[in-house]
């Protein structure tokens, strides 16, 4: 009697399947080159109890899989299998619109979403259990498939090297983007479907299987040359949450939790003892804030060689990139490494424990886990790097909304019309998680959890804890109950769900914010300036508002100002109202600069202030908007120079201070370098602050470069702070314990590469300095590793290099390259060399290296060549010198135009053995790209469109996220409309017959999206006709009363399954002119003489119809206007239409491509006149009406017509 599952009364019967046994074998199959591939032969059954009666089909996701047999209660069953995402656009060679392939993938999407009660495969319940299921009896399906050679899913990696597949580091892991199960075994790939699992791997005696839940036995077979495990998850959880690492692992049960275990590849043990130690105290921390134990009785971390992602969260295991492990000795990886750990486990409570209802549900889970988790940065790292990190990501979000036009949280859709499109600035939908841009997602999660923490600023952190855990204890109380419809839903999530928790634990509305922040996209942008008006001691102050710009949203309600004055530091908070831009804000002291005290800080802190430089009539010293950060905003406030220094100087705030140096930038003045050094050599100071001020103070020197008086700047410090007191020219032996002058160590030289002289070069001085610091480094006596150092050594040689000056255009060689670009170029070719010999830690001095031989080849020093860099970026390299390969070779691509370059890039996007390195090479041709859709290029060619085009309609259909990129790509490249490369299309009007409308080709007017519509009445009449032939298309039974399981079976019934895209043109044209009823004519109309074809050419052939059209039109009885209506249009078509003619030849254009529509009812309309056809006087206006829109773009509708 197995438990139940999940009944939701919003979600369709075919769908509703509870408890999934999947038993899956593995089976390696060696291929040629030492190459292996997998087949994975496996069944799945699953126990579905109906909630409705009449559940005659069964659907379930499932790409790639060969299905061999579906048994229903062991009955034979047919079913048909159909993935319309294979192939988004069919049939539509030359369509290379975006707008129309974003429409026709969300459409393909949406066609196999589970959550709509769709999928694949389609499995029909044989008659036999037809009143069985009525009586809503349980049914058992079993499945059989197999999985050959999967390209998404499941990453092989297979090292080229000698031995057998356990001593080679062999492993195969499961990756994808959002629900991507489905790639390797037949489900419903929800996140809102829940179910208990009972999993069985079978593997080589030498691999280890790892799988969500706990693991009950381990069997081997009688041979002992293969062993099954078998794994148990009674917690009831989304198949989308299911994941399967199979290698030759070596295990580690860590030492504080026995029931937390850790997976690594071979001789990587050490490593993971390290990396792992810490593990504990996140679990202590998470358990403790949230009043709850950890969900699941075990929790393994399996680390992965080439991983799609750095850390993926599965239900009860979580699987990291192998590149996350380190030792004792790394300084930089240690901090990057906890927080990846962290967010895995913070997604185990609230994203695999607790799953979403909705996609549109997805930003709650995302919030959540990002909040707990910056709680835990905050405990472990300080207020003072979290405050930063929020800023940090604060930033990243306005600069992305402001950029692409918004990031909406909870997107709601309605009628399918263009007007409720909540993201119609977009060029991809936004109605499903797999047609989103990847960067859309990655700031949509930081959104996420940025709104969280406005919700906590509103109810207070304690309330805050409170929700979360009535909701953990609620989903747990539900995860121990067998099946029961109204039990499990506690352990899915909604909007509305969480804001009702929120409303009864708080008692607090919330609902202004959450239509401010998650009903709504776009940030809040403010200017601000102020005027001391003495007096009435008031402050005025003025904040503007931009809410026009792309991306920006009016805000109204309470924004919070910190007046920082000589007796103290005031909180003053305002109502930000519709119209109000001015607001007075009365001071609490008066000047007294000539009295000695001391100046009270916000903290309570009391300093001694050099009042000199301020206004004598002002008791202002610095004025902070928002300062807590709770809008989303950009704030632009103008104050004097002194105002920004005495911030940065004082005021405690890492964000104030990170605030005044951005603002001291435009201030190059010796106040300004005065304060940056003050900062500089503050060792209370955050180090995050002291390295922007390097920078900064790097900027501010080379603008006072004619006044700059001593030596270089930041020079000095660092002298003083790391060199030898006896030879200042000889740093110290490295000593790294104190992290943050570490830091600052390797960012100083840097910052002090960027300085120029009068000259525009790099001072010599500085150059020999940077030398003597890789000359007498010495690591020796250190315990951490100086590889980072190192590396960020060779990054401020590059930074030094300026253009070179080229004499009669001579070519560059070592004879006569400059001396100081020689001795930059001897020393990146040193480090290269012993890289080889001694790799450093993720070879970052390769990577640096390159990064240094890209600017000298930018820069004109060696001769631009790509090779070396198409050398490191093969595969075989570690991932990160691939990654600054590849993004050398796409800068040398942008610069030197070379087509050769970009086919190679996306050659390797289409055979590259490795996602994330696919993946990276379309993101960093988004950003870096070779040329614009507003730029000219020779790049910019037909094939080139034909590749791409391809490339995301049906190269890339096994991973979401690089369809994605590759539409990204598309997009920066192209645009929304069709490429201005490409010849123009056939059709000038294009009839949209699922929503009836008439649709312009976007090819002849400006971009302005391509749902710029023309809505005539007469175009119903078509639209009906076609959707007539359509409906009964999609209304014809599927023959499944036999079963079949051969291809062709699938085959012949493919076509017959509904797709997103429409039949050709030639092929709807032929149906309405087959199927126009004839009637006799009006008596009203009468045609005099059959209009003559013998005028050459086709503007003269359109311009001799439409001077017959309007000449022997005779006005009906009830519109008598039509007639005059339709001759004041044909002098403004025929000159457009001649026009079109000089631009491209129709005539030329008539043989080269199918006969087009505007041809084809000049001719009907011909043969109509000629021949006497009977058809209606409504049709002839019609075709008449429809010819005039083909051939003028702008023909205003006649209000007559409404009467056809």
């Amino acid at each position: 009697d197995p438990p139940g599952g999940l009944y939701q009364q919003h979600k369709f019967p075919e769908k509703i399947c509870r408890r999934k046994y999947v038993f899956l074998k593995g089976i390696y199959i060696p291929g040629v080159e030492n190459i292996c591939y997998l087949k994975k032969i496996g069944y799945v059954e699953l126990t579905i109890f109906p909630t409705v009666a009449n559940l005659n089909r069964i659907k379930l996701n499932s790409k790639q899989c060969r299905i061999y047999r579906v048994r229903v209660n062991d009955l034979e069953a047919a079913f048909i299998y159909n993935d319309p995402t294979l192939e988004v656009c069919h049939h539509e060679s030359k369509q290379r619109n975006l707008n129309y392939f974003s429409n026709a993938y969300a459409a393909a999407v949406s066609a196999v979403d589970p959550d709509a009660g769709n999928g694949e495969l389609c499995i029909k319940v044989p008659s036999e259990l037809w009143k069985h299921v009525d009586e809503l009896k349980v049914l058992k399906v079993h499945i059989n498939f197999s999985l050959d050679q999967p390209k998404g899913g499941l990453h092989f990696v297979v090292p080229n090297v000698e031995g057998s597949l356990a001593e080679r580091g062999a492993h195969v892991f499961s990756c994808g983007y959002q629900n991507s199960t489905r790639f390797w075994f037949p489900c419903v790939d929800s996140y809102s479907e829940l179910c208990t699992w009972k999993l069985e791997y079978t593997v080589d005696a030498t691999m280890v299987a790892v799988s969500n839940g706990d693991l009950v036995e381990t069997v081997y077979t009688h041979d002992m040359r293969k062993k099954t495990f078998h794994y148990m998850l009674a917690i009831p959880t989304a198949a989308s949450n299911i994941s399967l690492a199979i290698g030759p692992f070596e295990i580690l049960v860590d030492p504080y939790m026995h029931e937390v275990t850790h997976f690594c590849l071979p001789q990587l043990l050490p490593l993971l003892k390290h990396t792992t130690s810490y593990l504990h105290e996140v679990f202590e921390f998470y358990e403790e804030i949230l009043t709850c134990r950890y969900p699941y009785s075990c929790f393994k971390t399996v680390f992965v060689d080439e991983a799609y992602v750095e850390v993926a969260a599965y239900a009860s295991m979580s699987i990291f990139s192998t590149n996350l492990l380190h030792s004792a000795m790394i300084i930089d990886e240690t901090p990057l490494t906890r927080r990846r750990l962290a967010q895995a486990l913070a997604q185990q409570f609230f994203g695999c424990f607790i799953s979403r209802m909705s996609w549109s549900d997805e930003w709650v889970l995302k919030g959540i886990s990002g909040y707990i988790y910056g709680l835990w940065m905050k405990k472990t790292f300080g207020v003072n790097e979290y405050r930063h990190w929020i800023k940090e990501e604060l930033d990243k979000i306005v600069i992305y909304e402001l950029k692409t036009g918004g990031v909406l949280l909870h997107p709601i859709f309605g009628g399918g019309k263009e007007k409720d499109n909540p993201a119609s600035h977009l060029h991809f939908s936004i109605k499903h998680p797999h047609t989103l841009s990847w960067e859309y997602y990655t700031m949509f999660q930081c959104k996420a959890h940025l709104v969280m923490r406005l919700i906590e600023n509103r109810i207070s952190m304690e309330f805050m804890l409170q929700v979360f855990n009535k909701l953990l204890s609620l989903a747990s109380t539900a995860s121990s109950q067998k099946f029961q419809s109204h039990m499990w839903s506690q352990m899915l999530v909604s909007t509305y769900g969480f804001l009702k928790s929120i409303s009864n634990v708080s008692g607090k509305d919330i609902q202004p914010l959450i239509k401010q922040w998650v009903d709504q996209s776009g940030v809040v942008k403010f200017y601000g300036s102020f005027a001391f008006n003495r007096k009435r001691n008031v402050l005025e102050l003025e904040i503007k508002q931009d809410y026009t710009s792309p991306g920006t949203q009016k805000y109204v309600g309470p924004l919070k100002v910190t007046v920082q004055e000589l007796d103290g530091s005031f909180n003053h908070t305002l109502q930000i109202e519709e119209n109000s831009l001015k607001h007075d804000i009365p001071c609490h002291s008066k000047s007294r600069r000539n009295k000695k005290k001391k100046i009270p800080l916000m903290n309570g802190e009391e300093v001694d202030m050099d009042l000199s430089a301020m206004d004598a009539d002002s008791p202002l010293l610095w004025i902070r908007i928002d300062p807590d950060m709770s809008v989303l905003r950009k704030v632009e406030f103008e104050q004097a120079d002194f105002m920004w220094q005495y911030q940065l100087r004082y005021e405690r705030d890492v964000v104030a201070q990170e605030e005044s140096i951005l603002a001291l930038q435009k201030f190059p003045t010796p106040a300004s370098r005065l304060a940056l050094t003050d900062i500089l050599e503050q060792e209370q100071c955050f180090y995050r602050v002291r390295i922007m001020a390097c920078f900064c103070l790097a900027k501010i020197a080379n603008f006072m470069v004619s006044t700059w008086t001593g030596p270089p700047a930041m020079k000095s410090l660092f002298t003083r702070m790391f060199c030898c007191k006896s030879c200042p020219n000889i740093v110290k032996t490295n000593n790294f314990m104190n992290f943050q002058s570490y830091f600052l160590q390797k960012t100083m030289p840097v910052a002090m590469a960027l300085l120029r002289d009068v000259h525009n070069l790099c001072p010599k001085e500085v150059l020999t300095f940077i030398l003597d610091l890789i000359k007498y480094n010495d690591n020796r006596k250190n315990k951490f590793s100086d590889n980072y150092y190192r590396a960020e050594l060779i990054d401020a040689l590059a930074n030094s290099v300026t253009p070179a000056v080229s004499v009669n255009n001579e070519a560059r060689t070592l004879d006569n390259l400059n001396p100081d670009v020689r001795l930059i170029l001897e020393e990146i070719t040193r480090f290269l060399n012993m890289e080889k010999l001694l790799p450093s830690y993720r070879h970052t001095i390769t990577v640096s290296c390159l990064n240094a031989i890209r600017i000298l080849q930018k820069n004109g020093h060696v001769p631009s060549d790509p090779a070396v860099f198409k050398s490191y970026a093969e595969y075989g390299h570690f991932v990160d010198i691939r990654i600054a390969a590849l993004e050398a070779v796409v800068d040398y691509t942008k610069v030197d135009r070379s087509y050769d370059e970009l086919q190679w890039l996306l050659n390797m996007v289409q055979s590259d053995p490795v996602p994330y390195v696919r993946h990276k090479i379309l993101n960093m041709l988004t950003k870096n790209p070779p040329f614009t859709k507003n730029t000219e290029s020779p790049l910019c060619n037909e094939a080139l469109v034909d590749q791409l085009w391809k490339l995301m309609n049906s190269g890339t259909s096994h991973d979401w996220r690089l369809r994605c990129g590759a539409v990204d790509l598309y997009f920066t490249l192209f645009g929304l409309s069709r490429p201005s490369c490409l010849p123009l299309p056939e059709l000038g009007l294009v009839l949209n017959l699922k929503e009836k409308k008439a649709v312009l080709n976007p090819t002849i007017i400006p971009e302005v999206g391509a749902s710029r519509l023309i809505n005539t009445p007469y175009i119903s009449w078509f639209c009906f006709l076609a959707l007539q032939f359509s409906n009964s298309q999609e209304e014809e039974e599927i023959d499944m009363d036999t079963v079949h399981d051969s291809q062709a079976f699938i085959y012949h019934h493919l076509n017959m399954l509904e797709r997103p895209s429409t039949p050709g043109w030639l092929k709807w044209w032929q149906i309405i002119l087959n199927n126009l009823p004839r009637t006799k004519l009006r008596k009203s109309l009468s045609w005099k003489e059959p209009i003559p074809f013998s005028v050459a050419g086709p503007a003269g052939r359109a311009s001799n119809l439409l001077h017959h059209l309007s000449r022997e039109l005779v006005p009906l009885p009830n519109c008598p206007y039509l007639g005059n209506w339709f001759h004041c249009q044909t002098a403004l078509t025929v000159k457009k239409f001649l026009l079109i003619e000089s631009i491209l030849p129709l005539g030329a254009a008539e043989s080269r491509f199918a006969p087009p529509l505007g041809w084809q009812l000049l001719k009907y309309l011909n043969n109509a006149i000629r021949k006497q056809t009977k058809y209606s006087t409504s049709h002839m206006f019609c075709f008449s009406y429809l010819l005039l829109s083909l051939l003028s773009l702008s023909v205003p509708a006649p209000t007559c017509l409404n009467s056809f």
